[in-house]
């Protein structure tokens, strides 16, 4: 597999607690976790439409978007929640700790949806590694809220 998958993954990881902190700011000046996550979704939809326009993707294969199954339709729902649900963690936890937890909860949900290939996602079975390595997050977890 090209080493530029890795490493895109690698910068998106980074910008999930970068942002949590980002949009933590954005609330304490808005005074709401809940109006800055709207705003972050707001400029990142813009940031999508330029980037859209710039790459020359046509617009009109949005037509399409119709015959997807309902069950497309709620990734942005799943976004919004985690968007707000981080910036309401954040202040309260930390973002190590937000972050680990997240990154428990990712790794618990990842196993079946690999192992069954939920929504025609590639099967990967569960196997003693990947189950270690849920193990060692687990353990991640416990030192960094101990520590």
């Amino acid at each position: 597999m090209p080493w530029i998958y890795y490493l895109l993954a690698l910068i998106a990881g980074t910008m999930m607690p970068t942002q949590a902190a980002i949009n933590n700011k954005l609330a304490i000046h808005v005074q709401s976790p809940t109006l800055s996550a709207f705003i972050s979704f707001a400029v990142g939809l813009i940031a999508l439409f330029i980037y859209i326009i710039i790459s020359g993707i046509p617009l009109n294969n949005l037509t399409y978007s119709k015959n997807a199954p309902p069950v497309a339709w709620l990734g942005g729902l799943c976004g919004a929640f985690f968007v707000t649900a981080v910036v309401m963690v954040v202040p309260r936890l930390g973002v190590a700790l937000t972050f680990s937890i997240l990154i428990l909860g990712q790794m618990i949900a990842t196993l079946p949806i690999d192992h069954f290939g939920f929504l025609e996602t590639p099967i990967r079975e569960i196997n003693l590694p990947r189950i270690i390595g849920v193990a060692l997050v687990i353990l991640g977890v416990f030192l960094i809220r101990r520590f």
